[in-house]
């Protein structure tokens, strides 16, 4: 068991399943005549949808539903080539956190029929609800951190997005980063800046030793530098 925390709350798309989200976010702009910043990527992840639209609509033209659309269409296309699938070590995640009895929780931007579709057959590594849409009121921390009860100290998030980090950092509230593994990718980088002290590579990282280290950060309320 862990001695402090007392949930761990993990993001669906870039950690538990491969980003597919960012490379169309990237398409769309690009597609449209628009320039792919570490500004611009920090202006649409992690947002309600139609917020990360209407930023994104501000910069390129047209209506926030338009850029939905757009967003939706060329994502299905881009998942006709690259399929949702789970990642490496994602099984062994889940069941490091059960071996160690702290409640867990998947969550993300999409409706629950997606963590059914593509996490169902982990559904009993998750303590109720098991899955929280967020696209309401991202980033989530405080919401989830409510929803079950909790203080800020006794629950950790791992997440691919330097804006759920920042958010932690405010709230007091321990945070891994995964962020994805591309020569595009600026979140690594913005998770350092915000101060993040534990940033993997591979979730088979996220190991009973790490979570142990992160426990007694909350524990000794050091988890940020």
């Amino acid at each position: 068991m862990l001695r402090h925390l007392n949930l761990v709350a993990v993001n669906i798309d870039g950690v538990l399943l491969n980003d597919s989200f960012s490379p169309v976010m990237r398409r769309l702009v690009e597609s449209r005549g628009g320039t792919y910043s570490a500004r611009f990527e920090r202006e649409l992840l992690s947002q309600p949808q139609l917020v990360a639209a209407q930023r994104a609509a501000d910069q390129l033209g047209g209506t926030a539903d338009e850029l939905l659309r757009d967003y939706f269409a060329q994502r299905e296309a881009y998942l006709r080539e690259h399929p949702v699938r789970v990642l490496d070590g994602a099984a062994e995640l889940v069941a490091t956190l059960r071996s160690l009895n702290v409640r867990t929780v998947c969550y993300g931007g999409l409706e629950r029929a997606h963590f059914d579709r593509h996490l169902g057959h982990f559904a009993d590594y998750f303590d109720a609800p098991g899955y929280v849409c967020t696209n309401d009121f991202r980033p989530g921390i405080h919401e989830i951190t409510e929803l079950f009860g909790l203080r800020a100290d006794q629950v950790l998030f791992i997440d691919d997005v330097a804006r759920v980090a920042e958010a932690a950092r405010d709230l007091g509230v321990a945070f891994i980063g995964h962020p994805a593994d591309s020569e595009h990718d600026f979140q690594r980088q913005m998770m350092a800046e915000a101060g993040a002290r534990h940033i993997v590579g591979s979730l088979r990282e996220i190991d009973e030793t790490l979570l142990r280290t992160v426990d007694g950060e909350a524990a000794a309320g050091s988890v940020w530098r």
